[in-house]
């Protein structure tokens, strides 16, 4: 089965309508959107979370594309979280139409990170959409198998783990993990290509996923054995990031629409 493809929001971030109607251009079925901040500090709620006129755009644009929200970004789990706080998020997310939330692991307290994992995942159930955990290398969650740990142990129905094409490459992670992940806990994986030497600390690893990453097929990765590890029919999301690109949203929708397909027609998929 083919993989749907979903532009994530690091790969066009401009106002949602432009994005959707360039992602529908170079036909993707669905987009990702960020409502609230990726940094730990020094960024706000984005404006989508809040203008009522940007949301009633933006599903106008989602209707008259037909394009779906595949994910929405991002909640981080730290000591202090509490579920209730994200409510209207999620209301918004279910207001889109979105099915999935994307999840960082902030907390070096295991048992309580799969506690609060948990009981996020009961709240996001209430609107149909599910909690799945990226693993990052710089967080508490750094790899493959500590997510696993922690969305096998909080043991919700809409808990799942999400792989970042990118972090797959810097963490200790195998395609032979990747590979053995139940289907059911994968609803959508991230691609992009990534520069190899690389910067191993913490501050190189993020200036890469949030400025740096690559089209696919564009770098080191070993995407093609990423692509035949990954369930058949999910979700890929492609997330490339580059802060120089002064291409236009359709340009880039187009390459990175090309690129994946060529990665996954060589794997097979």
């Amino acid at each position: 089965m083919a993989h749907p493809l979903s532009l994530a929001f690091l790969s066009l971030p401009v106002a949602p309508p432009v994005m959707i109607e360039a992602a529908a251009e170079a036909g993707f079925a669905a987009v990702g959107l960020r409502m609230l901040p990726a940094a730990l500090s020094g960024e706000g709620p984005y404006p989508l979370l809040t203008d009522d006129a940007l949301l009633a755009e933006t599903r106008a644009a989602l209707r008259d594309t037909g394009l779906k929200v595949a994910d929405v970004e991002i909640v981080r789990l730290n000591a202090a979280f509490d579920p209730e706080a994200f409510r209207p998020f999620l209301a918004r997310a279910a207001e889109l139409g979105a099915r999935h939330v994307l999840v960082a692991g902030d907390d070096r307290d295991e048992p309580r990170l799969i506690g609060n994992f948990a009981r996020f995942c009961d709240l996001a159930a209430e609107f149909g959409l599910s909690g799945d955990l990226e693993f990052m290398p710089w967080t508490a969650v750094p790899d493959l198998a500590a997510a696993r740990r922690v969305v096998e142990a909080a043991d919700r129905p809409n808990g799942a783990i999400l792989v970042d094409a990118l972090h797959f490459d810097r963490a200790p992670t195998t395609l032979e993990e990747v590979r053995a992940l139940p289907a059911a806990r994968v609803n959508y994986v991230q691609f992009c290509d990534g520069p190899r030497p690389y910067d191993p600390s913490d501050e190189g690893l993020i200036a890469v996923a949030r400025g740096a990453r690559l089209m696919p097929g564009e770098g080191a990765i070993d995407l093609v054995g990423l692509a035949r590890a990954i369930p058949a029919d999910c979700v890929i999301s492609v997330e490339v990031a580059d802060l120089a690109n002064r291409s236009s949203p359709r340009e880039t929708a187009l390459r990175a629409a090309r690129t994946t397909r060529a990665v996954l027609e060589a794997a097979g998929r």
